[in-house]
């Protein structure tokens, strides 16, 4: 049984910042570090110079480029949670009862991942099956985890809780992946023949990770007020709210131009760390280095660095402004975009890494911070109002992912899907320059 605490409350606070710690491990080995790299090793032949000689997966009867089919399976996951995600928390905010969901979709992506662990070309359906519902359960728990933000934390209290909750996760995931990264490296001490054996266990790992540190979150949240019960009306409630938000929102010009700004700045950033790792894997000449090390290691600097991000960021908000600083940090994405179309060496690669870091904790959490203060006072259901901060951030995803998809498949090449990206920064800056400075 949960135990009920004011909003405000420091254990409150706390509880709600630590599911980060949880569920931030999906993010690192799934999304980020060490799922990318078995995916490499499955999919991309190469000969005795490591030149690669076929990189296609043959799926359903059709051949795909391996970046591309993994880019189409992620764009269709996002495009399921951007259609669910407002169906599902219009019904929680009807019914009151925002934790059951969380809880539902936190043990459908942590089961997910225990399931990667069969994964192999032969199956590759159930393989992509179980990668396609752990992305949908990650991201769709974040619906509901965001929401509870403007509930439990005052306007003042929300930024510093957003970093924190975004620290815990990097910290959280960077300490599991240290421990995979052991197991991996060297499977010997552990009694493996090989990295393949650890390697999957890396994704059972997370999944109980994930499941079991989440249990404090569910001890101190609350539930929800009740409101009503579920009957068929409710369950295209949702959809009626969203509409709702849709309308009120042409009559808050701040909220709807720093919306607009964060759909097409976003896209970029979560494309860009979607991406990241297989850049790596088929970019850069590694030569006699462990690229399979060199790329986790590049992940786990992001993380730290990234603490620090969220910190400096957090810091910089509160002395200059939230929309001041996110122009800042847009600037310096389009400063990494172009340097990274032109790097070619792993160390090139760790300078690119240790600077995505320090602005990807502080552009995520600022800007979910940002939003959550520029919510109408009196605001109800915010629930509904995260469902459509998250739909545009998911649908941007989906455009940003099927746009890299093609990219890689007509050109052979990730660098010119990061010199497109460039353009969507370029259009959050000039959407971020015009929202108003007051109300």
């Amino acid at each position: 049984m949960s135990k009920l605490l004011p909003k405000g409350h420091k254990k409150l606070l706390n509880a709600w910042a630590f599911y980060d710690w949880a569920n931030s491990v999906y993010n690192l080995t799934i999304s980020s570090a060490v799922f990318p790299i078995f995916w490499g090793a499955l999919t991309i032949v190469r000969n005795d110079q490591g030149e690669i000689i076929n990189d296609t997966v043959r799926f359903l009867g059709y051949d795909f480029n391996n970046d591309s089919l993994i880019s189409y399976v992620t764009a269709l996951a996002f495009l399921t949670v951007s259609i669910i995600s407002p169906l599902l928390s219009g019904i929680a905010d009807y019914v009151g009862n925002k934790k059951n969901f969380l809880k539902f979709f936190c043990y459908l992506g942590a089961l997910s991942c225990i399931g990667l662990y069969w994964f192999n070309l032969e199956h590759l359906w159930f393989g992509l099956l179980c990668y396609f519902l752990a992305l949908i359960g990650f991201w769709a728990s974040l619906v509901f985890y965001n929401s509870y933000l403007p509930d439990i934390a005052f306007p003042e209290q929300q930024d510093a809780i957003s970093a924190k909750g975004y620290s815990l996760g990097y910290i959280g995931s960077v300490i599991l992946l240290i421990i995979n990264l052991v197991m991996i490296l060297k499977y010997e001490w552990f009694g493996f023949e090989s990295e393949g054996v650890p390697t999957r266990l890396s994704f059972v790992m997370v999944g109980v990770w994930w499941i079991g540190f989440s249990q404090y979150t569910y001890y101190y949240l609350p539930k929800g007020n009740k409101k009503d019960v579920l009957t068929k009306a409710v369950v295209f409630n949702g959809f009626k709210e969203l509409k709702m938000i849709w309308k009120a929102l042409q009559n808050n010009i701040r909220l709807r131009r720093y919306l607009s700004a964060f759909f097409v700045y976003s896209m970029a950033v979560q494309t860009i760390m979607l991406i990241a790792t297989y850049f790596g894997i088929e970019e850069l000449d590694w030569g006699e280095q462990n690229a399979t090390t060199g790329l986790i290691i590049s992940i786990l600097l992001i993380q730290l660095v990234a603490v620090l991000g969220a910190y400096l960021t957090s810091k910089a908000s509160s002395k200059f402004g939230n929309i001041q600083t996110l122009i800042v940090i847009n600037f310096i994405w389009i400063g990494i975009c172009v340097y990274a179309y032109t790097i070619t060496t792993p160390y090139q690669f760790y300078a690119t890494a240790a600077i995505v870091g320090l602005v990807m904790g502080g552009i995520q959490a600022l800007s979910r911070s940002t939003y959550s203060k520029l919510l109408p006072e009196d605001a109800i259901d915010t629930a509904s109002y995260f469902s459509f901060y998250d739909v545009s951030e998911k649908i941007g995803i989906v455009i940003g992912m099927f746009s890299y998809g093609i990219i890689a498949q007509v050109t052979g090449s990730v660098r010119y899907s990061i010199l497109f990206l460039i353009l969507f920064f370029v259009v959050g800056l000039v959407l971020l320059f015009r929202v108003p400075k007051t109300k």
